[in-house]
């Protein structure tokens, strides 16, 4: 009996295709007690418009303007009162199931090209651009379909430099993120929110310590560059990129710089561990003064073109440089909505 039931439930969850959904629709708990609460207070609304008409002052009697002042206030806070209250009447919570998305697409998972725009070096610090960089391309997600863009408006040899640092670091962080399931991925916000863990996992301690320091080291070397101002020629050799520069004396004015540091599409691009690296791409369009750059809408523009022939992947993820991704689950989270068989074709954004 119990086990017919079962199967008639199941039967009910499916989709069209006979798939279970990726994602289930729940309305919220109380919601009589919210609507005995909606009822109620509107009531109250109501005998206060009722005794503002009944009371209102002859012509000619002082405060008879104010009481009409009053009262068209109180109407402009019933209007947002009812906007509000509409809005909350059916709340609704969405959860998804992950794990079926992994069984049913593992294979086929899309690839995902993520932009990160930053314009100015001053304003918004290389390292807490690289900090959202690194949280991203921690992402729980295949490595392979991964690949995270960088467009720097603000044309900075700085922001270069600090995501070169990025590149290299990302060879240790990735592993150490995915071995002792990290979270948040952003190594700014994970360092300073977790302590040493001394008694818990000895193993870890050791690592948690060794990842640590080449943080710190890594974020010392950008900031000592950062009040230098400049790039040293010994950091300069290290990679051809920094020749980019030597064209450049405009940030407002200079030709497009292009650099793949780490290439996905490489079989060499590996991880301490040997497991692939989810490309990563450094670009700053050329600017002329006569032409209108359109910022951010600009910046996109010139992503979208590029990823297209690098990468092109189906879906575009677009993060602000100080918004670190603190759930490394969450590109999971949407791919639910997007590829549910039942409804994922309703859904566009």
């Amino acid at each position: 009996m119990n086990i017919k039931y079962v199967s008639h439930l199941t039967k009910l969850n499916m989709g069209r295709d006979g798939q279970l959904p990726l994602f289930e629709t729940k309305a919220a708990k109380g919601r009589i007690l919210f609507g005995l609460y909606a009822v109620s207070t509107f009531v109250g609304i109501c005998l206060i418009c009722v005794y503002r008409l009944t009371h209102l002052p002859e012509e000619g009697k002082v405060g008879r303007w104010a009481w009409i002042g009053l009262f068209l206030s109180e109407l402009g806070y019933i209007l947002y009162w009812f906007i509000t209250v509409t809005v909350r009447l059916k709340p609704i919570y969405r959860y998804t199931f992950k794990d079926r998305l992994t069984q049913r697409y593992e294979k086929v998972l899309p690839g995902i090209d993520i932009f990160v725009c930053t314009a100015n070096p001053i304003i918004e610090p290389p390292t807490m651009v690289i900090n959202t960089v690194l949280s991203v391309m921690a992402y729980d997600y295949p490595p392979e379909k991964l690949s995270v863009y960088l467009s720097d408006d603000g044309g900075s040899c700085l922001t270069f430099y600090a995501l070169l640092e990025a590149s290299q670091f990302s060879k240790v962080w990735l592993p150490f993120c995915k071995k002792f399931k990290v979270e948040p991925r952003c190594p700014e916000a994970y360092f300073s929110s977790t302590s040493e863990p001394h008694h818990d996992d000895p193993s870890m301690a050791e690592e948690w310590s060794s990842i640590k320091k080449l943080y710190e080291d890594m974020r010392n070397r950008i900031e000592s560059a950062m009040k230098v101002g400049q790039i040293s020629e010994e950091i300069r050799k290290q990679h051809k990129g920094f020749g980019e520069w030597d064209l450049v004396s405009d940030p407002r004015n200079h030709q497009t710089i292009l650099q793949i540091l780490i290439d996905g599409r490489d079989g060499k691009a590996m991880d301490v561990e040997g497991q692939p690296l989810p490309t990563l791409v450094y670009l700053s369009r050329e600017k002329r003064p006569k032409y209108a750059h359109n910022f951010k809408a600009g910046a996109m523009n010139a992503l979208i073109r590029v990823s297209s022939r690098i990468s092109n992947c189906e879906i575009i993820l677009n993060v602000d440089c100080d918004m670190y991704s603190n759930n490394s689950e969450s590109v999971k989270d949407a791919l639910c909505f997007l590829m549910d068989e039942e409804t994922g074709r309703e859904i566009a954004y």
